[in-house]
């Protein structure tokens, strides 16, 4: 079981190499179309409205964080449409898969959604990891310690956890269910305190 945090922190402190106007290539699952977890998420803001501190995530810009790959002024565009190319065959071999979200966790910095089961995602990830080795000398980011979720409201604050707690443990929540068919690499920025991209290639899964 997780323990959870008694306080909070803003997310929004400007992380290494992030500025306003940086924009950034990653690989996120999204979730377009997808109406059981637009449901899931629309009952968790109106569980946690009036509550201060959160910035909700809407549905547009809900999302599973995968890989990175740099900032857009770091990395040839040429490396990454080869990285497409690459992520298209290794990708191909990974069936689409269910997931299903139910109760939310309290992170520091968010109220994220644990995925269930996490290993067809893990698979997908390991796949645009070994794809970006295809192409570039070094993978970055970890391969360890990741952790999928989709997070349902960022931290905006710092402060005690309170009546977050409170609100989370009284929500009486359907469990959502999600069909995972596609990876998306996407050109990310946080410029108004939300995670907001442009897309830039889609690639399906087999």
């Amino acid at each position: 079981m997780t323990t959870r945090p008694e306080h909070m922190r803003n997310h929004w402190w400007w992380r290494p190499g992030w500025s306003v106007g940086r924009r950034f290539y990653t690989w996120h699952l999204v979730f377009d179309g997808q109406q059981d977890v637009h449901r899931f998420a629309e009952q968790y803001r109106a569980a946690l409205a009036g509550l201060g501190g959160l910035d909700p995530i809407p549905d547009r810009w809900l999302h599973l964080t995968m890989q990175g790959i740099g900032f857009i002024d770091e990395v040839e565009q040429g490396d990454v449409d080869a990285i497409v190319t690459a992520a298209r065959d290794r990708l191909a071999s990974v069936p689409a898969f269910d997931v299903t979200f139910s109760a939310p966790v309290i992170d520091p910095e968010a109220v994220l959604v644990p995925v269930q089961p996490d290993e067809p995602v893990r698979a997908v990830r390991d796949a645009v990891r070994a794809a970006i080795g295809d192409v570039l000398p070094e993978v970055p980011e970890r391969a360890e310690g990741f952790r999928p979720h989709v997070s349902v409201a960022y931290s905006s604050g710092d402060g005690p956890v309170g009546a977050l707690g409170e609100a989370l443990d009284a929500a009486d929540i359907e469990p959502a269910t999600a069909r995972i068919a596609s990876a998306e690499l996407i050109v990310l920025h946080r410029d108004n305190r939300m995670y907001e991209w442009q897309p830039y290639a889609r690639v399906a899964l087999g």
